[in-house]
């Protein structure tokens, strides 16, 4: 028999973990009703801590299971909210179009995101969300946002939770991404643990 090379098998259903974070407010809870309920939740209590949602759905014809953590937007929870990031394999960040402060406490979130994932990757999966542009007092130009996401070479998606805007779109996207890195991972792992060179052949002995 030939070996074969190291692969995944595309049946097989991989669990990856996203983490949506972001200032209070932005709709974080709302947008992850949306996608996995397909309603709009507009329940105001703040998320304490973390909660989660599971979403089945197939990528590149391989199924993937989504656990996806809605996380606590307030500023005395960031240190907890923090502890969530451990074994995350996609981020969403998202703001408010209509609140100038959630679109530029970005920056703090995604470092401190960035900071506390081992191994510390930059081109780490991750889209941006600009929610709520069902509202007309826009405060932040899609202009700008784009700009901020293309310097970083995020995804970036205008969205709104309420009238179901680019919501799967944007969540899809971020788990595409986070199947390539996982794929990528797997078979880097699996050709270095069988990797074979003639080197590694016993040496006969002269005896």
């Amino acid at each position: 028999l030939i070996p074969q090379g190291p692969s995944m098998d595309a049946s097989k259903k991989v669990d990856l973990k996203i983490i949506i974070i972001g200032a209070l407010g932005v709709g974080k809870t709302s947008l992850l009703h949306q996608y996995v309920h397909k309603t709009f939740y507009e329940d105001y209590r703040t998320t304490l801590g973390a909660s989660i949602l599971t979403k089945v759905l197939a990528v590149d014809n391989t199924p993937l299971k989504l656990q996806i953590w809605d996380t606590g937007g307030q500023e005395r929870f960031r240190s907890m909210v923090s502890t969530f990031y451990k074994g995350s394999d996609g981020c969403m960040l998202a703001f408010d179009v209509t609140d100038r402060e959630s679109f530029e406490s970005l920056d703090n979130w995604r470092n401190d995101f960035l900071e506390k994932v081992i191994p510390r990757e930059q081109d780490f999966p991750m889209v941006v969300l600009g929610n709520k542009i069902d509202i007309c007092d826009r405060q932040v130009p899609k202009e700008i946002a784009a700009a901020w996401c293309k310097e970083k070479d995020i995804p970036y998606f205008e969205v709104s939770a309420k009238n179901n805007i680019n919501v799967a779109e944007a969540f899809e996207t971020l788990a595409k991404q986070a199947l390539a890195t996982y794929k990528g991972i797997f078979e880097s792992y699996l050709t270095d643990s069988i990797k074979l060179t003639p080197n590694d052949k016993p040496k006969k002995s002269c005896c």
